[in-house]
């Protein structure tokens, strides 16, 4: 293996050059971001080996490209060292600051060929670490949460998420419900502090006093401070109570009041018609995925990841003078059609759209914070919940306050599971039954069932402690900004044609050359707040 990273090195030109006396420190470090690229590019290469995705790209197999990875680390590594801070530029300084975070997230170049699979049994090991841990619970997530036993048939986490917004019978929901059982157990044993998910919790807390948690860092993305984010997560769902009156429903039947418009337009949008729909949308939105190359793995199977994402196979660059583009990829299981599928989907490719807009130098060639990779990327799939929209391109449409509802309903379970983290961050001593049974509770008006897990239905609640609150506040963000474009560029729910050309100049095309705190402050010309989501609310009242 030495070898080989050796003769790489070689051809590459990095074994035995000295730097000479021309040799700057500019250049030097252009060397080393040349080397982190091709460190990243052929890390995100194996990544997609592995998803299963394909066995090999450009002819040549995971071997090859653990070998390069490891090439340009070391290539990086060797030039680095010749390399002080305060020789460079702050931009330069910054650059090379950011290259040794990602670099330090990078999964070794062989883990996938050397490290055991976690199995989700190994989460009762008592002694178990954090990491083993969330390893272990992911792998439920898996093993259980794509197996859901129902009426004699197996289904995926979110085909039957999915059946409880579709299923009319109430006593067939509740057992599709119920149905989820073994992954709760699996998740929360019997609720006792020393259940896995409670000994997990405990030791990200733990993990994060230090570092900060990403409750944190989406505080410093918006300018605000954690307590502020847990304030503003009340208020939204309080605005939600309010929307939706005080009736209360079981937890079985939660989805199913908010799905009515996922029953209407059911017929209108087939598994087949997802990829279509969400193709033409974004060639309405100046986005060609087509021409783009974007690389699409949807078909359901065994071993594959348990939730939808997209990411980066390649990224874009200069070479030779040249941009070379951005190579993409989308996975999930989608084994049903409908309207909250293809939001997903359609939610998904936003993140496309974004990794496409970046066009920077290779060490801020990425998306930013997570808060706001995530809010952007509703930017376009909550239109897919506007009546005009609807029209277009599934050729019906649900009233505006059952669709809003729909919408809505989703994003506020989204909305509690953040403000849930947070509070099982701040105290992990707590009841995780309990808290979210407070919760759910005062604002989604549902029947009290502390005696369930039934909050354990989310993967990120276990793969990234904390992560949720991407997803909830960045409702908030999302609202802010799909209300900042239309004042300034103009209503785009059913497609425009400038949209992505405008977006990305303003917004996207930055990577994380600058602070997305300062990047939002840029585009909106004043700090995020949470008004516009609060108004978007107000639509979900019944008329």
């Amino acid at each position: 293996m030495q070898r080989a990273v050796l003769g790489i090195l070689a051809v590459l030109g990095c074994v035995g050059r000295a730097a000479g006396a021309d040799d700057t420190a500019a250049t030097r470090l252009a060397q080393a971001e040349t080397a982190f690229a091709e460190a990243m590019d052929t890390s995100g290469i194996q990544s997609a080996i592995d998803s299963g995705l394909f066995n090999a790209y450009s002819g040549h197999d995971r071997a090859y490209w653990s070998v390069r990875q490891q090439a340009a680390e070391a290539d990086f590594e060797r030039l680095d060292a010749t390399l002080q801070s305060a020789e460079l530029a702050a931009d330069d300084a910054r650059a090379l600051a950011n290259m040794h975070r990602k670099l330090a997230l990078l999964e070794p170049a062989a883990a996938a060929d050397s490290a055991p699979a976690a199995r989700c049994q190994d989460a009762q090991a008592p002694a178990a670490g954090y990491d083993a841990l969330r390893a272990a619970l992911y792998a439920c997530f898996d093993e259980l949460g794509n197996a859901i036993e129902f009426e004699g048939s197996r289904h995926t986490r979110v085909a039957a998420l999915g059946m409880l917004a579709e299923i009319d019978d109430p006593e067939r929901r509740k057992r599709l419900f119920q149905a989820f059982g073994p992954l709760w157990q699996a998740v929360n044993g019997d609720d006792s502090p020393q259940s896995p998910y409670r000994r997990m919790i405990g030791l990200a807390a733990a993990a994060t006093h230090e570092s900060g948690s990403e409750i944190d860092a989406a505080a410093r993305t918006l300018g605000v401070t954690a307590a502020d984010v847990e304030r503003w997560l009340e208020r939204v769902l309080d605005a939600w109570a309010t929307a939706i009156g005080d009736e209360r429903v079981e937890p079985w039947d939660y989805r199913y009041v908010g799905g009515q418009a996922d029953r209407l337009l059911r017929t209108a949008i087939p598994r087949e018609g997802l990829i279509p729909i969400n193709r033409r949308y974004y060639a309405d939105l100046g986005v060609d995925l087509d021409a783009l190359g974007v690389l699409y793995d949807l078909e359901p199977r065994s071993g594959k990841a348990p939730l939808a994402y997209a990411d980066f196979v390649t990224r874009g660059r200069e070479v030779d003078g040249r941009w070379r583009p951005t190579v993409a990829r989308v996975s999930g299981s989608y084994a049903a059609g409908g309207l909250g599928l293809l939001n997903e989907l359609v939610h998904e490719n936003g993140h496309i759209a974004h990794m496409m807009a970046v066009r920077t130098r290779p060490a801020f060639m990425d998306l930013g914070d997570s808060l706001f990779i995530e809010a952007f990327a509703d930017v376009p799939s909550w239109s897919t919940y506007e009546p005009a929209w609807q029209r277009k391109y599934v050729g019906v449409a649900a009233p505006e306050a059952v669709s809003i509802r729909a919408l809505y309903s989703g994003v506020m379970l989204d909305v509690a599971w953040a403000l849930f983290e947070c509070r099982m961050l701040r105290s992990p001593g707590a009841d995780p039954n309990t808290v979210w049974t407070e919760i759910t509770s005062r604002y989604l008006r549902i029947v009290p069932h502390p005696e369930l897990a039934w909050w354990a239905v989310r993967v990120q609640l276990v793969d990234s402690p904390g992560y949720m609150v991407n997803y909830g506040l960045g409702a908030v963000l999302t609202a802010d900004l799909r209300d900042r474009v239309a004042r300034q560029l103009g209503p785009f729910e059913t497609g425009r044609a400038d949209w992505f050309r405008w977006l990305s100049a303003g917004l996207l095309q930055y990577g994380e050359s600058l602070e997305t705190a300062e990047l939002l402050r840029r585009f909106l010309g004043r700090p995020v707040t949470p008004d516009a989501l609060l108004t978007q609310l107000a639509r979900a009242r019944p008329r």
